[in-house]
């Protein structure tokens, strides 16, 4: 609850200050965020119970304002905080124009990501999951580089129509369980029993609203457009955090309420999971323009991370979680290099660009470190969340996990072309001029490299942070299957 009230009276405050003050004001209230999550960590116990609960009506008697969080709660607030930081630090390089806006919808959608994130009712999670769109559509709409608002509006049609088929799915859900109290309780939600036609159509509700976020296959149309369009802040907010509403809604949220047909839907996401690792990387292997590079990079990521949770074992839903964490971290530096080149030499087209590495030694160190990560070399943060997810998948089928596997090869290509035509050689362009870091762009690089090799290094606080949570939805989806059967 504290955590949301500190971002929205951030918020509230960065929109009423003077021009010049707000990115200032901004990252104090995202750094205020961060401090306060750290300092609920350090009470935190991961024994899978809710922490911090908060309950109180909100609507009606049926709806409350409920907030509760657990280790993979935690683990995605963790993530959104330690990111929003980043994100502004990357973004005061810059002057934006209506700058108090910008940086008041930043930290607006960071309030909705955590009400996201913490929510344990379904009305209560549907109203946050809407907030973000908000936010997220002005600043990829008024900050568009291109100025073309088709993009940002088929992305907003293709996530509105989602988000209402999952409202949908939690009415009905709510309809069928209690008649008095809270009905649209967490618990409440996952304890109703449906047949197996009622579980179809409720998951396919919740379903559609998920793989738009993610995205998954054939729900990915808006995603590159709208990735290479927007501001680098609002790419990065996009690929480094919202998409992780749709992979966390799968494991808090999706198999849970609908375990009677989880077979079904496993094997559907499996997939569309591993057809977007292959697809997103052979496309993603023919880009030159580095922004659509990167999101069809994502799109083939996110495709495993969604493979090794449908898996629903605990090794599956581990890998997801450690590499969720791991894939916010890269892409949100990928990005902020690329807007680095693209500042120093106005373009991002790889057949423009080279031998950066030449006149910027330090920049390229650090913008390999985060290419090393996004490939999973061993001791970066992007491998043992990999090799979890591979194993699942293996486990799961034979050839599909041999399939999946490809991404550990296709993955090295499209990320080593884009370093070595990119930083590598002699420059393409004429009166070539790259200046090594300023000032202002070294702490954002400094903590994500950082926290690439920290994280390769140890791993293993994330596994032991979300292990009991994992486990309690395993069991939670394993006893009604087999109240069914």
């Amino acid at each position: 609850m504290e955590l949301i009230l500190i971002s929205i009276i951030a918020s509230i405050i960065t929109y009423f200050v003077p021009k010049g003050m707000a990115k200032m004001v901004a990252l104090l209230g995202a750094i205020l965020t961060l401090a306060y999550n750290s300092f609920m960590l350090q009470s935190f116990v991961a024994d899978g119970t809710k922490k911090f609960v908060f309950d109180t009506p909100w609507f009606s008697d049926a709806v409350h304002f409920s907030v509760g969080i657990d280790g993979i709660s935690m683990l995605m607030l963790l993530l959104t905080n330690i990111l929003m930081v980043v994100i502004l630090l990357g973004a005061m390089r810059k002057e934006w124009k209506r700058e108090s806006l910008f940086y008041s919808l930043i930290l607006f959608m960071q309030a909705a990501l955590i009400g996201v994130f913490v929510s344990n009712d379904g009305i209560m999670f549907y109203v946050f999951w809407e907030l973000a769109l908000i936010p997220i559509y002005f600043l990829c709409a008024l900050w568009s580089e291109t100025g073309d608002y088709k993009t940002t509006t088929r992305f907003f049609i293709y996530t509105f129509m989602g988000s209402l088929a999952m409202l949908g799915s939690f009415i009905y859900l709510g309809s069928k369980g209690l008649v008095d109290g809270h009905t649209f309780a967490y618990d409440n939600l996952v304890a109703v029993k449906l047949s197996t036609t009622e579980s179809m159509w409720v998951g396919l509700g919740i379903f559609i609203a998920f793989a738009v976020k993610i995205p998954l296959l054939p729900f990915n149309a808006w995603q590159p457009s709208t990735y290479a369009e927007s501001p680098t802040p609002a790419s990065q907010l996009l690929s480094g955090i919202m998409l992780k509403m749709g992979l966390y809604g799968l494991i808090r949220w999706f198999f849970p309420m609908v375990p009677e047909t989880y077979e079904f839907w496993s094997n559907l996401i499996i997939i569309l999971g591993v057809i977007a690792v292959i697809h997103g990387a052979l496309i993603a292997i023919r880009q030159n323009g580095m922004k659509r590079l990167t999101a069809f990079a994502s799109l083939s990521h996110v495709g495993l991370i969604a493979a090794g949770i449908a898996t629903i074992t605990i090794v599956g839903l581990q890998g997801a979680l450690v590499q969720m964490f791991a894939h916010g971290i890269n892409v949100v530096g990928i990005f902020l290099c690329i807007d680095i080149i693209q500042r120093r030499t106005q373009t991002r087209d790889l057949t423009q660009l080279g031998g950066i590495a030449k006149q910027a030694p330090y920049f390229a160190a650090l913008f390999l470190i985060l290419v090393l990560g996004t490939m999973a070399v061993p001791f970066t943060n992007g491998f043992p969340g990999e090799i979890l997810l591979l194993k699942s998948i293996f486990g799961y089928h034979t050839i599909l996990g041999v399939i999946a596997g490809l991404t550990v090869i296709l993955c090295a290509v499209y990320m080593l072309r884009m370093y070595q035509k990119g930083m590598l050689g002699g420059p393409s362009g004429e009166n070539f001029d790259f200046p090594d870091l300023q000032k202002s762009e070294w702490p954002a690089l400094i903590i994500l490299s950082a926290m690439v090799i920290g994280m390769g290094i140890y791993p293993q606080w994330i596994v032991e942070l979300t292990e009991a949570s994992s486990e309690n939805i395993l069991n939670m989806i394993k006893e009604t299957v087999e109240g069914v059967s």
